[in-house]
């Protein structure tokens, strides 16, 4: 499949002459690849170092399971404390509030107390909880209870509230180090971290940075192709790991039988959360109709796998 416009702008410092050179190391519990068009004179351990080096730096900001992050730090405040929010801190918190309003709660970057009190997080796992504390867990969330400061600089610790944005922080960081490269003049690369994706230009022989989907078993006989043109994106599900999307509306996992929601957007972090609220909010219409996204969902459909094409992803199908 192809983007529907693409991007005259991406043929800026387009070389053919340029080596496509592969760095990749290991962050948020993961790896990350990126794959780049590079002149020969570019220092490509330096350039590696830099992106090391904004990775570390969203981990000590945005992580829940470094317990210096400036997440955790937030998380362990007081009722009525404030913490101050870096740009990157802000970015994510903004745009995490605008998709849980849009998807009706589905998606929910406040339910660290639930993730943790069914063994997702950092402390490991846990015995299936009883209704009481789903209730308590339940009381101490909610996206609404945040507050940010006239200023918008600082954020308010309501109480007992929890972050957790490990459904937006790898897509973040995608972007990231797609935006960091293109300062540095390296504007054609694929960005991958942990299986969220971002593609910036196109390849030195004229192509566009091709994706295949994730693919749960039981799902066509090949893998959806997707060119990456100026685009990013994004899979969640429960095919590797089993059902671990917590519901913010019940506090459970959910059970509505989707087994992989794949999303395609302007920017990673983007495509990241709304794959979690699709894969969470399903099958209600505030998480598909209104939003109007290029997603594919696969449902689980007694024994077999059902296939689902949003109408904006199948305009983009050729």
């Amino acid at each position: 499949m192809l983007p529907t416009e693409p991007s005259a702008a991406a043929l800026t410092d387009h070389d053919p002459d340029a080596a496509v050179v592969t760095l990749s190391g290991e962050t948020m519990g993961t790896g990350w690849r990126v794959l780049c068009a590079l002149r020969e004179d570019v220092d490509t351990a330096a350039l590696r170092g830099e992106v090391d080096a904004r990775l570390s730096g969203l981990v000590a900001q945005l992580s829940h399971w470094e317990p210096t992050s400036d997440l955790c730090r937030f998380n362990a405040l007081a009722a009525g404390g404030w913490t101050d929010l870096s740009p990157d801190f802000a970015a994510v918190v903004d745009l995490s509030l605008r998709v849980a309003h849009a998807s009706g709660g589905a998606f929910d970057p406040t339910i660290g107390r639930l993730v943790d009190l069914w063994g997702f997080g950092p402390p490991g796992p846990q015995p299936e909880p009883a209704a009481a504390a789903i209730a308590a867990a339940r009381a101490a969330s909610g996206w609404q209870r945040l507050r940010r400061d006239p200023g918008g600089g600082r954020l308010r610790q309501p109480g007992g509230l929890a972050l957790d944005l490990s459904g937006v922080a790898k897509g973040y960081a995608v972007d990231a180090v797609a935006d960091l490269l293109a300062a540095r003049g390296v504007r054609h690369c694929l960005v991958e971290i942990g299986g969220e994706l971002a593609g910036r230009g196109m390849r030195p022989d004229g192509d566009p940075w091709w994706v295949d989907l994730e693919q749960p078993v039981g799902i066509r006989p090949s893998p959806l192709r997707i060119a990456l043109h100026e685009c990013a994106v994004a899979t969640s599900g429960n095919y590797v790991r089993g059902d671990h999307s917590i519901d913010p509306r019940n506090g459970r996992p959910a059970t509505n039988g989707v087994v992989s929601v794949s999303v395609i957007a302007a920017t990673a972090v983007l495509a990241d959360a709304l794959a979690t609220a699709i894969a969470v909010g399903y099958p209600a219409g505030e998480t598909i109709g209104l939003l109007d996204i290029a997603a594919r969902i696969v449902v689980r459909d007694g024994d077999a796998m059902r296939e689902i094409l949003t109408p904006r992803f199948t305009h983009m199908l050729v």
